[in-house]
Order: structure tokens, then sequence, then C-alpha cells
């Protein structure tokens, strides 16, 4: 217990967003620092990883994308959080099926762990790719954004109402070393916050994710500048039902959230509503938020999954579905990942969404 003294930074308590913070993103003891927890032998698994076919339809819905936009000669396109790089290099094959977009893009991959873009450069090997802290580094024009689990990652906040009130829970370091949970009188531009929004009223427990908002700000200005969009899957939910949506995993198993500090990995559920209430209170078009089997499915996953399983053997036939149907199962990903897109140009005309 006594190293988790190191999360707290000389500090006795932290409120949970950055408390985990420091557990997931800190440059020398921080999860995303020193692990690479992608895959079979990591700690969990994508969707990009799940099927390459999950990757070929995010694809061609960016050149679609693309389309509509009146097929600009210059196009953004820039994936939030690329995780392994599975996605990005699907991208940038099917691409070269379409030679007046393969001209047109240029590719910026949004990741601020040193490790994880170790990995990606391994994997990516392509010029047209850069790596970017900065959504400044972008150049002007039309703009792409996009994200698959890239939201659930960003730390937390966490209140209750109690008689009119608003307390912050805080994780506090024991004299022993152990960290117990404390709650705190929540902070006026908090409170103001969280009382603009209606998907957050009446709640007894508010997740509030105050960071990932102050993000997705910065993806919004740089869409205003310009004719742009953005698009993020992800688990989450449309209406809360005061849960603590907190949760942690470490080989593909349940972890206590304190423990395994900064060799598990840590996230929430996304509250979907509130994303919506953010992008049109930012001015922002939003499409209606649906299912990824209903995006999936939109895209024509089922049809391009029949068209390739006519030349295959039995064996990688059911292989195909059996992924298939974990990408798409109401019990699996199906329901409880969600598509969410925001977008500021005229034509309403996206595909994948009715």
């Amino acid at each position: 217990m006594r190293s988790n003294i190191k999360f707290f930074k000389n500090l006795k308590s932290l409120a949970v967003d950055k408390f985990f913070y420091n557990v997931l993103y800190d440059k020398n003891i921080g999860y995303y620092s020193s692990h690479l927890p992608f895959g079979e032998k990591g700690d969990y698994i994508t969707s990009p990883k799940i099927s390459n076919l999950f990757s070929e339809i995010i694809a061609i819905w960016i050149v679609s994308t693309w389309e509509n936009f009146g097929k600009p000669k210059n196009i953004n396109i820039v994936e939030l959080g690329p995780g392994d790089g599975s996605l990005i290099n699907i991208l940038l094959r099917v691409s070269k099926n379409f030679p007046e977009f393969n001209k047109a893009k240029e590719v910026y991959l949004l990741e601020i762990s040193k490790s994880l873009k170790k990995h990606q450069r391994k994997i990516i090997k392509n010029g047209k790719v850069k790596w970017i802290k900065n959504l400044k580094e972008i150049k002007k024009g039309p703009v792409i954004f996009f994200g698959n689990e890239y939201f659930d990652a960003i730390p937390i906040k966490q209140f209750k109402s109690q008689k009119g009130m608003l307390f912050e829970k805080n994780f506090y370091l024991n004299k022993n070393f152990s960290i117990s949970q404390v709650f705190k009188k929540a902070k006026k531009e908090d409170i103001k916050d969280i009382k603009s929004y209606k998907s957050l009223g009446n709640l007894k427990f508010i997740e509030y994710p105050k960071l990932g908002l102050e993000t997705l700000k910065k993806i919004i200005i740089k869409i205003t500048q310009s004719k742009g969009c953005l698009l993020l899957i992800d688990y989450g939910y449309t209406k809360s039902n005061n849960q603590n949506t907190l949760q942690s995993v470490i080989q593909h198993k349940k972890n206590n959230i304190l423990q395994n500090l900064g060799k598990a990995d840590v996230t929430s559920h996304v509250n979907f509503e509130l994303l919506k209430e953010f992008f049109l209170k930012n001015k922002l078009k939003v499409k209606n938020i649906i299912t990824q089997k209903e995006f999936l499915e939109q895209m024509g996953i089922i049809k391009r999954a029949e068209i390739l399983s006519r030349k295959m053997k039995f064996s990688e036939k059911s292989d195909l579905y059996l992924r298939l149907k974990r990408l798409l199962g109401p019990n699996s990903m199906g329901s409880l990942f969600k598509v969410i897109l925001a977008y500021n140009n005229k034509n309403k005309n996206y595909y994948g969404f009715k």
C-alpha cells in the first residue's frame, strides 16, 4: 500500500479526476506510460482488434464524409487516441482504393502517451501520418475527428447531491497508506456548470466529465473554424440512473478501482445525452444517438461480411461471424456501445445515420 503515496503527489487528498489522471497518465508511473494494454495479452480488446470489418466501415464512413463535404482538395483526418494503430492502418489501406481522397487526406494522430506512440510508430509506417500533442498543429481546412473508446478513458469528477447541496468525491491517503473516500463541498464553478445541464438535473449521484468537455471544447473550436465533424463511438448510456460507472480491468478481469494502481485500466461509461447537450450548447448540429449495431448495419457491415465469406473456408467463415456477433450482439457491444455525430456543415446526409 505504501506505493499509493506516489499517485497523490505529496497531497493528502485529490478529486477523483485528478487522482485517476495521475494513475493513468503520469509520465513516469501512469498506466499508459508503462503498459501496452491491447489484445489478448493485454487488459482489454477493442473493436478494431475484434474484426478488421469495424475499421473498414469507419474508413468508408470517413471517405463518404469527405464526399459529403464536397470532395475538398485537402482534408484533415484526426484520430483521437489511436490505441494500437490498427484502425488507422486499415484507413491507409482502404484510402488507396480512392485515389482522389488518398491524395487529399492529411492524417493526424492525437496521442499523449509516449509508450503508445512508440508502439504505434512500429505498426504504422506511412509518411503522411503525423503524431500531434496539440490541435494547433493541424493545418487549416476541413477536418474529420473520430475516436473509438476515447472519451471513456478521460477521468471524470463525481458528486453527490444532499439537501440541495453538491459535494465532490475525493480520495484521501490514510496514515497507513490505504485510501478512503471523502466528500468535500463542491467548488462554485463546478456547481454552476453542472446546474447548466438538464441531463444532470435531479440526480443524487453525478458523474461530470469536466476534463473531457474541456478537450471537446478545443475540438469544437477547430471544427467551427472550417467545415468539420466529430464521430465518437464508446460504451455508455443516454439516461443516468445515479450509478457509479467507474470500472477497472486487468488481464480482461474486473479489478477493484483502488487496487493495482498504475497496472490496471480505469474508465467510466459515457453520458451520451450530456455530450449531445454540450454540442448543441456550442452551436453544433447533432445526429440522433444510435447504437453501434445500428450504425454498423446501416453502413453495410453485414453485406460486407457476406461478400468476404464467399471465398472463405468453413472455419474462417465461422470465425468471421463470431467476431461480427460480438460487434453487433445486443448482449455484447451492439447495444452497450453508442455512436454520436456532431457537425457544422449544411449537408445533413451522413452515411450510417438515418
